[in-house]
């Protein structure tokens, strides 16, 4: 049996058949994160079903057209990664991910990911690999983001969702552009950016219930740090308490609701030991119960100090 260990006492192997009724109870605890995107996971909803979908996968591995991997965590499946298509005729394969609340947070997924994405280039010789995402799934979007891939477009109202048309984004990655795999576990410079980058953008996030973690932001800035809004009549210059002081209170005081922010693309240059970053970003939310969403570009300045990267400044501008 296919086994590949991962860290936190986790370890990626083949989803079977076999597997219908953990599957089952999986999908159960994880269903309020995957259904809205996963479309096998509306549909996996008693023992005949799943049994169902775990056989059309096998079906696929047999013809050498898909495949699908569970992520066990201490004995217990947490979540998975599949080939949604793969096409050797063309060299061109798409990966998809979910995880319920015990998978999350550890890197298991990344991990699991780049695992297929070696796979795909180095043993399989494809050329291209692509994530397809539903606009609104910010979590699967960062999760493409992480993995250094690019977000080439968007399919407007592409797919139907309980009535509701929604916008595909494309990203993918080629051959060309995915490093060798190696045994180095080693972050290398734009992983350690991406991760302030996202750190600093989940630190407002209080979707579903959760609470946002705002001091986050004294940990991926320097202390003497600068974030300044470009937006209005002029830039406003903040030090770190400044600008984290009125946004906790918003977030947490029923003023900003089912708030989150997301970068859509970003560009990285590093020089030795600084580093600047351009993005685009997109937010969505409740704002005294009137839903808004918006959009804007920012700009952030990253010094490599004795404990790692750290970011210095953040200028934003929102359209």
């Amino acid at each position: 049996m296919f086994i590949l260990p991962l860290r936190e006492n986790a370890q990626l192997r083949h989803l079977e058949p076999a597997h219908a009724q953990e599957f089952l109870d999986h999908i159960d605890r994880a269903r309020p994160n995957v259904d809205p995107w996963i479309p096998w996971a509306t549909f996996s909803t008693d023992l005949t079903s799943a049994t169902a979908t775990l056989q059309r996968y096998a079906d696929r591995q047999a013809t050498d057209t898909g495949r699908i991997y569970g992520i066990w965590r201490d004995g217990t499946l947490v979540g998975g990664v599949m080939f949604t298509r793969f096409d050797t005729a063309s060299g061109n394969c798409e990966i998809g991910c979910w995880a319920e609340e015990a998978g999350q947070g550890l890197g298991l997924v990344n991990q699991a990911c780049r695992a297929l994405i070696d796979w795909a280039f180095g043993e399989r010789g494809m050329s291209r690999v692509e994530w397809w995402v539903s606009s609104v799934n910010t979590r699967s979007i960062e999760a493409a983001r992480r993995l250094g891939l690019t977000r080439e477009g968007v399919l407007r109202r592409h797919t139907e969702y309980r009535g509701e048309r929604r916008d595909i984004e494309i990203w993918s990655v080629l051959s060309d552009e995915w490093p060798p795999a190696s045994g180095s576990t080693a972050p290398t410079d734009k992983v350690e950016l991406d991760r302030l980058m996202s750190a600093f953008l989940g630190a407002f996030d209080n979707t579903n219930g959760s609470s946002p973690e705002v001091d986050v932001i004294r940990r991926v800035f320097i202390p003497q740090g600068m974030i300044i809004s470009n937006t209005g009549t002029g830039p406003v210059v903040y030090d770190l308490d400044a600008f984290i002081e009125p946004r906790a209170k918003m977030l947490t005081d029923g003023t900003l609701t089912e708030f989150s922010e997301w970068e859509v693309s970003e560009r990285t240059e590093i020089f030795e030991s600084i580093a600047h970053r351009t993005s685009e970003y997109r937010k969505s939310g409740f704002h005294d119960g009137e839903r808004f969403e918006g959009a804007g570009r920012k700009t952030t300045q990253f010094v490599r100090t004795p404990v790692g990267w750290r970011m210095a400044a953040l200028t934003w501008e929102d359209e």
